[in-house]
């Protein structure tokens, strides 16, 4: 099935993009501005992705194909499976030369992730899922944690925080922790290091495409901030916000939260 044979082909291109990656790490890459609030993009960003559509493409020349590095357009849309890529996330730390970031991978089929991999390259890291077996990292089975809202450790931004966003104020009990890289949050929720991670920000299709779908294999509910499925290759290329954490937690935060007025989950 599609799902299947895609994982061989998106872990080969996840481990080549770090390949390339490792060649302007700590090595002072030229950086530009994307300007409108984007952020920056390195050389190296674009030669990942210049790998990506080669490898990737010429592999499955009928797939969408949606990057956070190639300009969209409208063909995705009407394709059966379409590859949803970010080259490097977390490119701040890249140039910063921190380890923390990662390749996502994933394929859709219509609007569901059916393939997922996350690579991180510095800590020899590879995360992978397909729609219907289990999450692992390095081959090895993981699954998420379970556990109270009061002895959570929860990936999140500080914004998050801010009281207006929870009934009562912000509850007092968790841990506030964080990653650079979105992707590699919800794969470090996968594996059970942290409990969840939860962004009340719009979140781009590219940075949550694999790791949701490694999440969701992993025992996660995985949702949007309302708490509602996610569903992917829309025409905004985008998420709104993300809540990623074993059922029993997931359900305790979405009860807490102002945003939240109902909760739906996505196994996928």
């Amino acid at each position: 099935m599609p799902g299947r044979s895609d994982i061989d082909l998106l872990i080969a291109a996840a481990h080549g993009s770090g390949k390339i990656a490792r060649r302007y790490w700590r090595r002072e890459p030229r950086i530009w501005d994307k300007g409108g609030g984007a952020g920056p993009v390195t050389e190296a960003d674009l030669a990942v992705n210049d790998y990506l559509i080669d490898r990737l493409l010429k592999a499955r020349p009928d797939y969408g194909w949606l990057s956070e590095e190639s300009e969209d357009g409208p063909a995705r849309l009407d394709a059966e499976h379409c590859f949803v890529v970010d080259p490097i996330d977390g490119t701040r730390a890249f140039i910063d030369g921190q380890p923390g970031y990662s390749h996502s991978l994933a394929v859709l089929r219509g609007d569901r992730v059916v393939a997922g991999v996350v690579y991180l390259p510095e800590m020899g890291l590879t995360y992978a899922a397909t729609e219907d077996g289990p999450a692992k990292l390095n081959g090895e089975v993981i699954a998420a944690s379970e556990t109270d809202l009061a002895d959570a450790d929860i990936l999140m931004s500080k914004a998050a925080l801010k009281p207006e966003h929870w009934k009562g104020g912000t509850p007092p009990e968790f841990t506030r922790s964080f990653r650079p890289s979105l992707a590699w949050r919800l794969c470090l929720v996968a594996e059970g290091r942290f409990d969840a991670t939860m962004s009340l920000r719009p979140a781009w299709e590219w940075d949550i495409a694999a790791g949701s779908l490694i999440a969701a294999r992993a025992g996660c509910t995985v949702s949007n901030m309302h708490g509602r499925a996610m569903r992917f290759n829309s025409r905004a290329a985008q998420v709104p916000g993300l809540i990623i954490a074993g059922p029993k937690l997931h359900g305790q935060i979405t009860e807490r939260m102002a945003l939240a007025p109902g909760v739906g989950s996505s196994r996928p």
